[in-house]
């Protein structure tokens, strides 16, 4: 599939779940504000929310603590002006197993194995908390960035999918519709702080040497 059908998918699961008239139980891996600022918006209506901010990933623990209240301070506005409860489940902080892991791609480019390997891991933790506390639904708002393929993401739910029959994966694209217009929107309303790096230590690294080489091309500009 292309991210056009796994769009529409999207759209047709909304339409049939509308039409019968109850209201499912989602759980959506969740990562900073930004990116969540739009599925909330979307999806609330629909469902009733729980997120999942299981991200191992994240690195340092300081960056991993500024994203997670990022998304509570949003979380809490957008509960105020909705009148809707949206629960946060956070595991705990497990970066230096996770990033074990991580370490076999780790000089891969952002968006390959080491990328793939961190979606799957993430997607396959929030699945099993959906099996485990009987969520009807399951789904991630890693879809709604730019910088991230929804065609990829989705193919992980698709296997992923086999080890949860019981937990229905939603498949989206979250970009579609101008879905990542309305998140810098929000997210610049809300004056959101919005990273500057993936996340794993590796791309962190990666952002520093981008960095520096910034850095360096200023200071060696010639003045007129």
């Amino acid at each position: 599939m292309n991210g056009k059908d796994y769009y529409n998918l999207e759209l047709k699961e909304i339409e049939r779940i509308k039409a019968s008239g109850v209201r499912p139980r989602l759980l959506m891996h969740s990562c900073c504000g930004p990116c969540n600022s739009y599925p909330i918006e979307y999806l609330s209506p629909i469902f009733d929310l729980t997120l999942y901010f299981n991200n191992h990933n994240i690195f340092p623990e300081e960056e991993f603590v500024r994203r997670l209240n990022e998304l509570k301070a949003y979380v809490q506005h957008y509960e105020q002006q909705h009148h809707v409860s949206i629960d946060i489940v956070i595991p705990p902080y497990e970066d230096p197993i996770f990033n074990q892991v991580l370490a076999a791609n780790k000089d891969a480019k952002e968006g390959g194995n080491r990328c793939k390997t961190c979606y799957a891991m993430r997607m396959n933790e929030a699945w099993q908390y959906a099996s485990d506390h009987g969520y009807d639904y399951m789904t991630t708002v890693m879809t709604v960035s730019r910088h991230k393929d929804s065609v990829i993401i989705n193919e992980i739910a698709r296997r992923l999918s086999k080890k949860y029959p019981k937990v229905a994966y939603f498949y989206s694209n979250f970009k579609k519709n101008k879905g990542m217009d309305r998140s810098i929107e929000l997210s610049s309303h809300f004056n959101m702080y919005r990273q500057s790096y993936c996340g794993c230590v590796y791309s962190y690294e990666d952002s520093l040497l981008r960095q520096k080489r910034r850095e360096s091309v200023i200071d060696n500009t010639p003045e007129n």
